[in-house]
């Protein structure tokens, strides 16, 4: 499979743009199942950033205030190893799934897929269903063409603001950016960003489409190396299929010399890449299986069995069996496994309550009553849900003093900044730089603190 696939040349992927493919209408169970998919990302995108939380937004990348909060929970920069984490699990997943059933994500899940899917849908509501839309783009301009376009485009324009409102809404928050953007006093980053994200999707949803899949996603280039002989990919059964040819209805094709495949040519026109699913497997198809749809409800028709374009693997294709449990699948679920249940630890053993020492410039100073003293300033951060109080102290500091307040109340995911001085009360020091340990603890729950170690300056000879 890998060779066939690398074997395809890139100029036989026929780049699809916005003028060059027009796709038909279709029904079938893949169909649903892509829609089902496509609905439940739009819930999760458009419905998550409008959910409050605790009287603030549920999802929020506060870039300004370096927060990040998910529902109850609160990020700081201090937790980026979990986004690091996460971010490894997701491309596991993605392999899992490539080798278990090649290009599925692309064709059921990714966001590209799925708004040029909706745009699709824009143009068949607009201009009419593939031979009227063949017809009208044939068509001198009149304004029966112009208004129909216009009424594409302001759809497409709509959607593509609504997308970009939302995407920098989770990292603004969302309910004043809309505010601001429809009374027209939305400026600068902000206005920039919903701006650019607009343009975006227009662009890549509405002209570009599949020829983001071809030419940017670099996972169109290294996902043959992926695939083995017992991959399912979106495949046409030459030995069943062939030879092609139209027929009647309630025929016998054997008697005629035909294989299954009446070829109608269906399957190349619900392929939103336009390619020929016939000629074998090829880098441009993203494994929507709008073929699979098209082809099974022609062979429904003609009283012939499903499955002549289905989800095969290389084996399968010569006749032989698909072994579902081998090594490199097993190792990507095995893998995917382990880093979740890491990922599930981490989160359970993060320390809610986060304690970072800035010792100040200056090397040490002396004190009304001739000690030395050394100046910090501490950054606690609460990354509980709730206000906590905590207790500030010295450990095993037998010798120094700490001096300032070491009582604080911090609000839930906030960060409180608490300037401390230290004296020493040795006459001698036994060295001009020693090691000193500050921690925070929850004054109601004692297990959750956190330690900070830092150093001591002072001069040797007095």
């Amino acid at each position: 499979m890998n060779d066939r696939i690398q074997a395809i040349d890139l100029a036989a992927a026929k780049p699809t743009t916005v003028s060059g493919i027009h796709t038909r209408s279709f029904t079938g169970l893949y169909r649903n199942l892509r829609i089902g998919f496509a609905g439940a990302l739009f819930v999760l995108f458009f419905g998550t950033a409008w959910l409050d939380w605790n009287g603030r937004q549920a999802v929020l990348w506060d870039l300004s205030s370096s927060k990040f909060h998910i529902f109850g929970a609160t990020f700081w920069p201090q937790d980026f190893i979990l986004l690091s984490a996460l971010l490894i699990i997701g491309a596991f997943g993605l392999f899992a799934s490539t080798v278990y059933a090649g290009r599925v994500w692309c064709g059921y899940s990714c966001p590209q897929s799925v708004w040029t899917w909706l745009f699709m849908w824009c143009e068949k509501v607009t201009e009419g269903d593939r031979n009227q839309r063949i017809k009208l783009a044939a068509a001198p301009w009149s304004l029966n063409k112009l208004a129909r376009r216009v009424l594409k485009h302001g759809l497409w324009l709509a959607i593509a603001v609504v997308t970009g409102l939302t995407f920098v809404g989770y990292f603004t928050p969302i309910r004043a950016l809309a505010l601001e953007l429809f009374s027209l006093q939305l400026s600068g980053v902000a206005l920039f960003s919903v701006v650019f994200f607009t343009a975006a999707t227009y662009l890549n949803a509405g002209w570009l489409r599949e020829a983001v899949c071809l030419h940017m996603c670099p996972y169109a280039r290294f996902q043959s190396v992926m695939f083995d002989k017992d991959t399912l990919a979106v495949a046409y059964d030459p030995r069943r299929g062939e030879t092609r040819g139209p027929r009647k209805k309630g025929s016998d094709p054997q008697a005629q010399g035909l294989g299954d495949c009446i070829d109608c040519t269906l399957c190349v026109q619900v392929c939103p890449t336009g390619i020929d699913i016939r000629e074998g497997l090829q880098m441009a198809c993203i494994g929507c299986a709008a073929c699979i749809d098209a082809c099974d409800n022609v062979m429904g028709k003609m009283g012939y069995p499903r499955g002549l374009i289905g989800y095969k693997s290389e084996h399968s294709l010569q006749g032989g069996t698909t072994h579902w449990l081998r090594p490199r699948l097993v190792g990507y679920a095995v893998a995917l496994l382990i880093m979740l249940a890491a990922l599930v630890a981490a989160l359970q053993m993060r320390p809610m309550v986060s304690l970072d020492v800035l010792k100040d410039r200056g090397l040490f100073r002396e004190n009304a009553q001739g000690q030395v003293e050394n100046i910090y300033l501490l950054k606690v951060i609460n990354k509980t849900s709730q206000s906590q109080r905590y207790h500030l102290r010295l450990l095993d500091a037998d010798g120094f003093a700490l001096q300032g307040k070491t009582e604080l109340v911090i609000p839930a995911g906030e960060m409180s900044e608490l300037p401390v001085s230290v004296a020493m009360l040795a006459e001698r020091p036994t060295s001009s730089s020693q090691d000193l340990a500050f921690e925070i603890q929850d004054s109601d729950q004692p297990a959750v603190r956190s330690v900070a170690h830092t150093r001591f300056v002072a001069p040797v000879n007095r």
